[in-house]
C-alpha cells in the first residue's frame, strides 16, 4: 500500500506498531528513598524490592548493579526508540548517561539526602540500533565533595566497544 506524504512524495505504509507501557506510584519509590541510605535504595531496586524509575520502563532500561560510587544499568535497544535517520534517539543516549551519573552520586549519599544534576555533557561515538545487541551504561563517582559531585558514565556494547560517554555534576542536598 502507498500513501502520499504532505509533500506529495510516495511512501510505503507500514503497518503500525504498539508499545504499552506500565509504572509503580512515583511517589511511593520516592517516599522510600528517604529513610534509606543511597546504596541501599538502590539495592532495593537492582533486587526488585522496589520498582525501577517510571524513566527506566519508558525508555527501556533497568538497574543491574550497585555499589558505593559505582552502577550499572542494562538497556536493549528498540525501533520504538528511533530517530528518522534509523538508529536510537540521542536523547536515549543522554537519558541513560544522566541516570547512570546520577545514581552513581545517589549511591553515596547518607539517608535524608538528595541530589540533582547541575549539567549533563554528553558525547556520541557510535550508532546504536536494535542490532547492536544488550548495551550496558556505568556510572562512576569521579569526585565527591561536601556540595557538588563530579560522575563519568559509559555506555557499551556486549564488546566492551564504546557507543557514547557523559559527565555531569551533580549539586548535593541536604536532608
Amino acid at each position: 500500500m502507498t500513501t502520499e506524504t504532505p509533500a506529495g512524495t510516495p511512501a510505503t505504509a507500514a503497518p503500525a506498531r504498539r508499545r504499552e507501557h506500565e509504572w509503580a506510584d512515583p511517589v511511593a519509590l520516592a517516599a522510600a528513598a528517604s529513610g534509606l541510605d543511597g546504596l541501599e535504595y538502590l539495592r532495593r531496586i537492582v533486587d526488585g524490592r522496589l520498582p525501577g524509575a517510571p524513566i527506566a520502563s519508558l525508555v527501556g532500561f533497568r538497574a543491574v548493579s550497585a555499589e558505593h560510587g559505582r552502577v550499572a544499568f542494562a538497556f536493549e535497544p528498540g525501533e520504538h526508540q528511533y530517530n528518522p535517520i534509523g538508529s536510537v534517539h540521542g536523547g536515549v543516549y543522554a537519558t541513560l548517561l544522566d541516570s547512570a551519573c546520577g545514581c552513581a552520586v545517589h549511591s553515596t549519599l547518607p539517608a535524608g539526602t538528595g541530589y540533582t544534576s547541575l549539567d549533563l555533557s554528553v558525547r556520541f561515538l557510535r550508532r546504536i540500533t536494535v542490532d547492536t545487541g544488550t548495551v550496558t551504561c556505568t556510572g562512576h563517582v569521579v569526585h565527591a565533595g561536601r556540595r557538588t559531585a563530579l560522575a563519568r558514565a559509559e555506555l557499551t556494547d556486549a564488546g566492551g566497544r564504546l557507543l557514547g560517554e557523559a559527565t555531569s555534576n551533580c549539586l548535593i542536598l541536604p536532608g
